[in-house]
Parts: C-alpha cells; sequence; structure tokens
C-alpha cells in the first residue's frame, strides 16, 4: 500500500512566482491532489535504474525489428520504413524525451514495465511544474522530489544543438487543435527549447506549411510572412500522420533526408512506442525482471491485459481472467489495431481501492517521476499524484 501525506497548500502562487501561470488554466490543475506518494530514497533510485536499463533494452529491441525486417508486426505502415532507418541510422536525430509506466516499486513490490510513451508523452506540465510548485509551496527542500525534467530537457535540446552545427536553431511546435492539454506540454518543451537557445514558434498542423525541396515553414502573423524552421517538434502521433496523411510521410522523409530539417520526437521513436514491442521485448529477455511476458495471443492459464498497440490513455484495454473470460474493459476509438496480450499485474492500492501507476520521465537520462491514480483500467479520467522523498 502507498503511504500518502498531504500537502494542503495550493501551488498557485508558487506557479506565479515561478512565471509559469499558463499552469493555472483549468485543463491543467483541477486534477491535481493534496495527497503526494511518501518515497525512500531507495525507492526513487531503483525507479532510475530501471528506466535507464529499459531504455538500453527498447535500443536493442528496436535494432533487433530493423535487423529483421519486422515492421509489419509492430504495425508500421511501409511508408514510414524508411524514415526510421534514416532516422535511426543517424546519430544526430536524438530521441528528445519520453514516459515509462511502471507497476510496483512500492512497499518492496518489484518494478515491471506496463509500456513505454515514447513518440508524444503527456503529464510534463504536472510532473516537472506543478508538482514542484506544490513541493515549494508546503515549505519542502527540492532535494525531497526526483524532479529534473525541466533542466534535463533543457540539456537534450543543447545537444541537439551542438550535434545540428548545420542547421539553424529555429524549432517550430505543433500540436492538433482542441487538445487544450497538449498545448500545455508544448509550452513547456518551447520553454525548455529556448533556455537552451532556440528561438521558438508555435503553430498547429494544419497551418504547417512542407516541401520536398525547401523544408518546412510557418506564416509569422506579425509580418504574414513564410519563414523556414530548421527543427520540428510534433505533439502529432507519428501513426496518425501516416494514416491520415500519407502523402506528408513522403514529403517528411524527403526534408529528413536532404537536411533540410530535423523532426522531434524521431521516427524511429514508433518503434519503442508500439506496444507489440513489449512482444520483441520479452523476446530478448525472456523472465527479465523488469518484465511482464507479453504475447500476440492470450497466455495460456494467465490473467492478461489485452491492448491494442497504438491505444492511449487506456482506451480499448481488456483485462482478462485465467480463463480467458473478461474481467474489466473500456471502450475506445482504437479497436481496429491489431493487440498484445501482457501478464496482468496489479497496481499498488491505497485503502480506498485506487490505483497508483508511477511514470517515469527519461530525456537521455531518467529525469523525473510522478504517479496517475485510477480504477483498475487507468484512462482519461486518472488523477495525477506528485511525490515527496522522505
Amino acid at each position: 500500500m502507498p503511504t500518502l501525506t498531504s500537502l494542503p497548500k495550493a501551488p498557485d502562487d508558487q506557479l506565479r512566482n515561478l512565471g509559469w501561470d499558463w499552469m493555472l488554466g483549468q485543463d491543467t490543475l483541477p486534477y491535481l491532489t493534496n495527497e503526494v506518494v511518501v518515497l525512500t530514497v531507495a525507492e526513487v533510485d531503483a525507479y532510475e535504474e530501471a528506466a535507464k536499463e529499459l531504455f538500453d533494452m527498447f535500443v536493442a529491441a528496436g535494432q533487433l525489428v530493423i535487423d529483421q525486417n519486422r515492421f509489419a508486426e509492430l504495425g508500421i505502415p511501409d511508408s514510414l520504413v524508411e524514415l526510421i532507418k534514416l532516422t535511426w541510422d543517424d546519430d544526430r536525430n536524438i530521441h528528445l524525451y519520453g514516459r515509462f509506466d511502471l507497476a510496483g516499486g512500492i512497499d518492496g513490490k518489484p518494478i515491471k514495465l506496463i509500456e513505454f510513451n515514447a513518440d508524444t508523452a503527456t503529464c510534463l506540465p504536472e510532473t516537472a511544474v506543478v508538482q514542484f510548485a506544490h513541493l515549494k509551496a508546503n515549505k519542502r527542500d527540492e532535494s525531497q522530489q526526483f524532479n529534473s525534467v525541466f533542466e534535463t530537457l533543457t540539456a537534450q535540446f543543447e545537444e541537439i544543438l551542438a550535434v545540428n552545427p548545420d542547421l539553424q536553431p529555429s524549432l517550430l511546435l505543433s500540436a492538433m487543435r482542441n487538445f487544450p492539454e497538449d498545448d500545455a506540454n508544448v509550452a513547456l518543451i518551447g520553454e525548455a527549447a529556448r533556455e537552451a537557445g532556440f528561438e521558438v514558434e508555435f503553430d498547429f498542423i494544419d497551418e504547417v506549411e512542407f516541401s520536398e525541396e525547401d523544408g518546412i515553414y510557418w506564416q509569422n502573423p506579425r509580418n504574414s510572412q513564410f519563414e523556414k524552421m530548421d527543427f520540428w517538434f510534433r505533439l502529432v502521433p507519428w501513426e496518425v500522420i501516416a494514416d491520415e496523411e500519407p502523402d506528408l510521410i513522403e514529403i517528411l522523409t524527403e526534408i529528413v533526408r536532404r537536411r533540410h530539417a530535423l523532426i522531434l520526437n524521431p521516427a524511429y521513436t514508433l518503434l519503442f512506442q508500439s506496444k507489440h514491442i513489449l512482444k520483441i521485448l520479452w523476446e530478448l529477455y525472456p523472465n527479465h525482471p523488469l518484465l511482464l511476458e507479453t504475447d500476440a495471443k492470450p497466455l495460456s492459464g494467465k490473467a492478461c491485459v489485452e491492448k491494442v498497440i497504438f491505444g492511449r490513455e487506456g482506451a480499448n484495454v481488456r483485462v482478462l481472467n485465467a480463463d480467458g473470460s473478461e474481467r474489466d474493459a473500456v471502450e475506445g476509438d482504437y479497436a481496429d489495431y491489431p493487440k498484445v496480450y501482457q501478464e496482468y499485474v496489479d497496481f499498488p492500492q491505497d485503502a480506498d481501492g485506487r490505483r497508483y501507476q508511477a511514470g517515469v520521465f527519461y530525456a537521455g537520462a531518467a529525469c523525473g517521476l510522478g504517479f496517475r491514480r485510477g480504477g483498475a483500467i487507468l484512462n482519461n479520467t486518472a488523477s495525477f499524484v506528485g511525490h515527496v522523498v522522505e
């Protein structure tokens, strides 16, 4: 059972003092709780080490997929294979950040990988800023939190600039319309990029212009001129772009090949994002202590979780009992995707039966921790719970 304590003072004033007033909108604060999970130094160290080891394992699994040409298994469209290989083979295409979702890690329960949100991970503002401000508002020392997300993201951007000296430090951030949570995440990424020395602009993806011959452009509303941007971060999943805009994938492949722009996160991130990689990991590292058995068919005689390979926020997840009967399920928009079956493990529960899933951000290094709290299947109704180290 997780140990909880209350930090009763809300972080609003601290956020204003930090200059993060935009975090005070209705889409960012209401689901933050006053309670936080109390962790030991050893528990935090274990989460950090797990994320580091898992990232190396994902890289090995990605290499296996490329070497054995197993893209179709992962649900990756043929149109993306060339761009994935281009970015994988060029070390200048750095993976900016992602989030490992983990079970266990509390009260002696072993840490187990649930999945890696490697492409378009959210919960950045809550993890990096809100829980930090919550800690400071209650006069706790910053050393009592595993949270260097903002600083580590900034360092990643500095590294990206350093290894791409042929490109101008101009970064365009893009998201889809009508997703305020995405806007908040993109805003934080933009702040880190500015800190690293980028000139940063934002435009919704439907307004961005793409050209094989020239690169990526946005229209500056101040003078109506189209301006070339040498770096593009999109909080739009690669598989969505491939499905809805297949011609754009061809253009982006040429843009990357001709070094007109560098795209974050790189296309190879889709290798990590596909939940079929969980099956590949089990092949490579059978019975590894951080992994749960995963297969493309239900596990014989074991309770398991049916997941669609590109689902998000718990959508289209089913929990199956050992006899194959359904224990729990969540509807969603991803039912047509192929599925994998991961051995069931229960999340730590508090006295009220609420379950806790750890999220560890990774940006070249493990850099921050937060928890999502909810029911048997954590979906978009889950709340965010911060932590304190004592």
